[in-house]
C-alpha cells in the first residue's frame, strides 16, 4: 500500500493507515510504504516537479519491493507528487494488479478540488486541464498549474489512466458519478466508503457547543460560517478545530468576541471526545466532497449534522433525522438552522440514535472488511492490459 502524506495531516493520511490497520487485523501481510511532502523542501520544486510526472526513484523502489516478493495487490492511495505514476508501471512489470482510491479530484482537476475562486468550477472535467494552467489552480501559480497538468495530460495520452489500474475506489457514488463524467472508465469504479475501526464510544453531547473540524480553507465553507456566527442571535458557542490559509481569519473572529474559539490543531482522540460534548457538528464545504469524513465521525459519536447540501452529504445528511441541510455558502440560510439548533437542543439530543445507526448501517469496520477483499479479489481477476 502505497500512500504520499500532506503537511497538514488530514482524513486521507487517517483512511490509509486505517485500511492497513484493518487488513491487518484480519491477518494478511499489509507493508505501507509512504512518502511525505515535507521532503519537497529537500528535494527542490523543479526536482520535485518532474517527481510528479515520472519518478524513477519510485520506479525502482516498487520494482524492488514486489519483485519475487509474492504480494497480491498494489493499492495506491495517494501518488501525488513524490510517488508518481511511475508506481503503475512497475507494478505492471512484476505482474501485480493496482488498486487506486480517489480520495480526490487529482486526475481531473488541477487542485483536486473541482472549485476555484470562491465557486463549484468543472471546466476541465474531461478534458486536458490547460485551463487550470491559464487561472493558476494549483497554488496560484502557472508553472505548478503546468506541471500537475503535463501530468495527468501526459498519462491520459498514455492510456495510464485506462490501462494500468485494475480497479479504481471511490467513496461516494457522488465522486463516482463526477469521475466517470471526466472520463474514467464506469466499469472499473467502484465504490467503497470510508469507515472507523474500532467504533468509537457513543458520547450524550450536554457541552453547548457546536464544532466545525477540518482544513480551514475557502472551499470549506468556512467564511460563510463565520458569517452565520457573527449575525446570529442567541446561537451556541462555535468551536473549531483544524489548520489552513483561513486560520488567521477565525482566530480573529475568536478575539473579536463573535461566539467562536480556535482550538487549532488536535489528535483525533481529542477531535473523539469535543464531538461527543458537541451538541452538532457543522459542516460547511462549498466544493463536491468525495465523501465527508468528518459527518461520519460525528455520526460515530451520535452527533448529528448541520451541512451543506452539495456532494455526498446531501446523501448523508437525512433533514430532521440526523442533522439539517442548507444552500452551500449561504450564510443566512446556515444562521437560521444554527440559531434552531441552539434553541431546540432536546431535539437534537433525540436525533442521536438516528446518527450513531447511520454510522452502524455502512461506515464500521466489518462492514467495508469484506468490502475491501471483494474489491481486491475482483481486481486479480482482472488485471491491468
Amino acid at each position: 500500500m502505497l500512500h504520499n502524506r500532506y503537511q497538514i495531516p488530514g482524513g486521507e493520511d487517517q483512511s490509509a493507515a486505517a485500511e492497513a490497520a484493518l487488513l491487518r487485523d484480519c491477518g494478511h501481510q499489509v507493508e505501507l510504504l509512504e512518502e511525505d511532502n515535507r521532503r519537497i523542501e529537500q528535494l527542490g520544486r523543479a526536482r520535485t516537479a518532474l517527481r510528479a510526472v515520472w519518478s524513477r526513484e519510485s520506479y525502482r523502489r516498487i520494482d524492488q519491493t514486489l519483485r519475487g516478493a509474492g504480494f497480491d495487490i498494489l493499492h495506491v492511495q495517494n501518488f501525488f507528487p513524490l510517488w508518481s505514476p511511475s508506481v503503475y508501471y512497475a507494478a505492471a512489470s512484476n505482474d501485480v494488479p493496482v488498486v487506486q482510491t480517489l480520495h480526490n479530484y487529482r486526475l481531473l482537476c488541477v487542485n483536486s478540488l473541482l472549485f476555484r475562486d470562491q465557486h463549484v468550477c468543472e471546466e476541465c472535467l474531461g478534458h486536458v486541464p490547460w485551463r487550470g494552467v491559464v487561472h493558476g489552480c494549483y497554488r496560484g501559480s502557472r508553472g505548478g498549474s503546468a506541471v500537475v497538468a503535463g501530468m495527468v495530460g501526459a498519462h491520459r495520452l498514455a492510456g495510464t489512466w485506462r490501462k494500468r489500474i485494475a480497479t479504481y475506489i471511490a467513496v461516494s457514488e457522488s465522486a463516482r458519478e463526477k469521475f466517470i463524467a471526466g472520463g474514467l472508465p464506469a466499469e472499473k469504479i467502484v465504490v467503497k466508503p470510508n469507515f472507523i475501526n474500532p467504533a468509537p464510544a457513543i458520547g450524550a453531547g450536554g457541552g453547548g457547543y457546536a464544532l466545525y473540524v477540518g482544513r480551514l480553507s475557502p472551499e470549506k465553507g468556512i467564511v460563510a460560517m463565520l458569517e452565520a456566527w457573527q449575525s446570529a442571535h442567541h446561537a451556541i458557542p462555535l468551536k473549531v478545530v483544524g489548520q489552513g490559509p483561513l486560520a488567521e481569519r477565525v482566530a480573529a473572529a475568536g478575539r473579536a468576541g463573535q461566539g467562536v474559539e480556535y482550538l487549532g490543531s488536535r489528535t483525533l482522540e481529542d477531535v473523539f471526545e469535543l464531538m461527543r460534548r458537541a451538541e452538532f457538528l457543522v459542516f460547511p464545504s462549498e466544493w463536491h466532497e468525495t465523501m465527508g469524513r468528518t459527518i461520519m465521525e460525528a455520526f460515530a459519536v451520535g452527533t448529528p449534522v448541520v451541512a451543506a447540501r452539495i456532494g455526498p452529504p446531501a446523501s448523508m445528511v437525512v433533514p430532521d433525522k440526523n442533522g439539517f441541510l442548507f444552500t452551500p455558502g449561504n450564510a443566512a440560510e446556515l444562521r437560521e438552522r444554527v440559531e434552531w439548533c441552539s434553541n431546540n437542543l432536546a431535539c437534537l439530543l433525540g436525533m442521536r440514535a438516528n446518527a450513531r445507526h447511520a454510522f452502524e448501517a455502512r461506515y464500521t469496520g466489518e462492514a467495508n472488511r469484506e468490502m475491501l477483499l471483494s474489491i481486491y479479489r475482483a481486481a486479480r481477476e482482472r488485471r491491468t492490459e
